[in-house]
């Protein structure tokens, strides 16, 4: 019976490259189905056996571990650097979108609040 390792979809490229590296080299005999052209089937990595299975789901969760914490640092350091904007730097760059977000945030509350409300 195939067991299913891990979705593809929404998945950046490095890092399914990097996936596919820690499988070749801890020699898991997996398999790879790509995501459908128009979104409908996720595509993912795949085993045969229960036990390999066991295997490739503790590489892949060492994994993600360690690129969490290497995301969460990289972030961090941008931050603290500067380099990610802010809403108002956000709002500089794209004045438009900003403001349509917001008129969007508004009218969603105020259609999920108005039934509860009595004037």
């Amino acid at each position: 019976m195939t067991h299913h390792l891990m979705n593809l979809r929404h998945v950046p490229d490095d890092e399914a490259d990097e996936i596919r590296a820690l499988f070749e080299a801890h020699e898991v005999q997996y398999y790879e189905t790509p995501p459908s052209r128009w979104g409908i089937s996720m595509g993912g990595f795949w085993v045969h056996d229960a036990d390999e299975a066991m295997r490739a789901k503790t590489l892949l969760a060492e994994y993600q571990r360690e690129r969490f914490e290497n995301q969460r640092l990289t972030f961090e350091q941008d931050q603290q650097a500067g380099r990610v904007p802010g809403l108002w730097q956000r709002f500089r760059q794209r004045p438009a979108t900003v403001l349509a977000v917001c008129f969007a945030i508004v009218v969603i509350l105020l259609l999920t609040v108005a039934p509860f409300v009595s004037l």
